[in-house]
């Protein structure tokens, strides 16, 4: 790795770090809706950005507004879920194209977990590469969780990941699974670029033995 490669990773890391994911409690917005794609999600007409900021506008820009900018009364708008920090959400959440913009938006607007029967691959694997925990639950799971996020601001949902388990406001526990690497990687708030950050000390070394050896791949003569 040469150093201005290294550099930049070093800027993009201190810059994007991400953050920890270790317990959540927070309010719940059911969206039963089947089959949401990415470009429900984040329409295309907001992808012309790479910053991970200033998406929430857009998160699912034409459920929230008509076509003369009037706003919908879509759930993430109405008072008791404009907090939400969760989306129970029917099957196969976040199919369609792969933009990584789509948990970028989710993000932005404050969701950190997600929980549905299922999701598509590709959302699924963007979502912890952005800190954003993605849960999958047996339909009579989710049924439960949908009816308990019905509840409105009532309805607040705890989500553990060091113990896996989700606790809704009855008090009752479910317990849920998770790859050990990506829950490892979202306890610790590492994306790829902290994931390769925690072998500084090793790239250190091997640049250094690389401009002994190797001085002209460093400008030396």
């Amino acid at each position: 790795m040469t150093r201005p490669v290294k550099a930049r990773l070093f800027r993009r890391f201190a810059r994007d770090l991400m953050e920890k994911f270790t317990t959540l409690s927070g309010v719940a917005a059911p969206l039963p809706m089947v089959n949401i794609d990415t470009d429900m999600i984040i329409p295309k007409n907001f992808l012309k950005t790479i910053k991970r900021t200033g998406l929430k506008d857009g998160l699912f820009y034409e459920m929230r507004w008509t076509a003369d900018g009037q706003k919908k009364d879509f759930i993430l708008d109405q008072p008791a879920y404009q907090n939400a920090k969760i989306i129970v959400a029917g099957p196969n959440f976040g199919c369609g194209s792969s933009r990584e913009h789509a948990p970028w938006a989710l993000l932005d607007f404050g969701i950190r977990c997600i929980i549905s029967e299922d999701f598509a691959d590709i959302f699924y694997n963007n979502c912890f590469k952005n800190g954003i925990l993605p849960i999958k639950m047996p339909k009579e799971i989710i049924d439960k969780l949908m009816d308990d996020a019905s509840r409105g601001s009532n309805a607040i949902i705890e989500v553990d990941l060091e113990k896996q388990e989700i606790k809704g406001p009855d008090g009752g526990t479910v317990h849920f699974d998770i790859d050990p690497f990506r829950k490892h990687c979202l306890l610790n708030g590492l994306d790829d670029i902290g994931l390769t950050m925690e072998k500084k000390s090793e790239i250190d070394d091997f640049e250094a033995r690389q401009k002994e050896q190797q001085p002209w791949l460093h400008g030396a003569s």
